[in-house]
């Protein structure tokens, strides 16, 4: 006869453990629902400032958005941008693949050594700090206007960042972690593949995320700055002729390329690296 009433109770318990779960996922989900509207109604406020600031106009340089609209129909349709963003992602892919290659191994080894920090931590400070945009003259003045020019100009606004995120990723991590995978007799190797790197992996991650950012303004700087093709010869045509909506056309489409992508690499550093993130968000 005892055992109904704890049958009981604990049934009880399930249902109000369930009722909490559901009345902490609701609010959330709430939550998620009105930002996002929130985002759609700002980008809806920002076209439609921009039309009327076009139709004024403020400027005849500044068309207004449905004429931008307009244009850019019209170059995906006569194939010039689809093939403009196929020059342009030669240099920026084939940049940003030796710029993360470089920049991770420069980045852990700095932090797993003094004497590679001492050597590489101030000159990639340096890079990071300097106007490095100016040094692109100089690169076309050494390796001309070809696809090296390009690649360069990538690497170094994207190098420092990445760099500079795997070294601080590395001291940043967690020295009880490290001794006790030394108390457990773990070798040096074992210690940098077990412990190091995947502590550090949300922060090289981060700093990949914005070192492609830094790679996206490269690109576009070396389009206009060493010889117009791509993206760059677009924005350099248009803009001679007067023909300011495919200029805006082309400079928003590459803006919002560059941050839709930033965005799916950030959405999947929380799926990787931070999940409670993903669930608070959801």
């Amino acid at each position: 006869m005892s055992a109904q009433p704890a049958f009981s109770n604990n049934q009880a318990a399930a249902q109000a453990a369930a009722s909490g779960a559901a009345g902490t996922t609701a609010p959330s989900a709430r939550s998620g629902g009105s930002l996002i509207l929130w985002r759609i109604a700002s980008v809806v406020l920002f076209c439609l400032a921009w039309e009327v600031a076009g139709r004024i106009p403020i400027n005849v340089a500044f068309p207004p958005f449905s004429d931008v609209v307009a244009a850019f129909g019209r170059m995906v349709a006569d194939g010039s941008l689809p093939s403009a963003f196929l020059i342009t992602l030669q240099p920026l892919v084939i940049g940003l693949v030796v710029a993360t290659v470089i920049g991770i191994v420069m980045g852990v080894g700095m932090g797993l050594r003094d004497e590679l920090e001492w050597a590489g931590v101030p000159v990639f400070v340096v890079m990071q700090a300097a106007p490095m945009a100016a040094l692109i003259p100089l690169i076309t003045y050494v390796y001309g206007i070809g696809l090296t020019a390009k690649v360069l100009a990538v690497v170094i606004l994207a190098l420092p960042v990445i760099a500079l995120n795997g070294y601080k990723a590395v001291r940043n991590v967690s020295p009880s972690l490290r001794a006790m995978c030394r108390s457990f007799l773990g070798n040096r190797r074992q210690e940098i593949f077990k412990i190091v790197l995947p502590d550090a992996s949300p922060m090289i991650f981060a700093g990949l995320r914005l070192g492609i950012s830094a790679g996206f303004v490269g690109v576009v700087l070396a389009e206009l700055l060493i010889t117009p093709t791509g993206i760059g010869d677009l924005i350099t045509y248009h803009r001679s002729i007067a023909d300011y909506a495919e200029m805006y056309a082309v400079i928003a489409t590459i803006i919002l390329f560059s941050a839709v992508t930033v965005g799916l690499l950030e959405r999947v550093e929380i799926a990787l690296f931070r999940p409670e993130k993903k669930e608070h968000s959801a």
